[in-house]
C-alpha cells in the first residue's frame, strides 16, 4: 500500500535532509570553481524543508505536484553541490 501524501512528504523530507550537507561550514562550500552558489542553494533548500516541516505539523495535506517540486528542487540542488565537489554521487536512486 502506497503512503498518503503527508507521510511522503515526511518521507521526501527524511531523505533530503540525510543526503545534503545542510551543515558544512561556508568556507568549505566556498572554494575553487562554482558551478552555483552552494551557500543559497543550501540557505533555500533549508527554507523550503523547513516550511514544509511547519506545515506538516499544521496538518497540511501536500499534493502530488507539492511533492514532486520538492524532490524537483531537491535534486537540482544536489546536482549543483556535486559539480561543486561537496556530495558524492549517490547509488541506488
Amino acid at each position: 500500500m502506497k503512503p498518503d501524501t503527508r507521510t511522503a512528504m515526511g518521507d521526501l523530507i527524511r531523505q533530503v535532509r540525510e543526503a545534503i550537507p545542510f551543515d558544512t561550514p561556508a568556507d568549505i562550500l566556498c572554494t575553487g570553481i562554482c558551478h552555483g552558489c552552494s551557500v543559497k542553494l543550501l540557505e533555500y533548500l533549508d527554507l523550503e524543508l523547513t516550511e514544509w516541516e511547519y506545515r506538516l505539523e499544521e496538518g497540511a495535506q501536500p499534493t502530488l505536484g507539492d511533492l514532486d517540486r520538492l524532490a524537483k528542487t531537491s535534486r537540482k540542488v544536489y546536482r549543483v553541490l556535486q559539480k561543486n565537489g561537496l556530495v558524492t554521487e549517490r547509488t541506488g536512486s
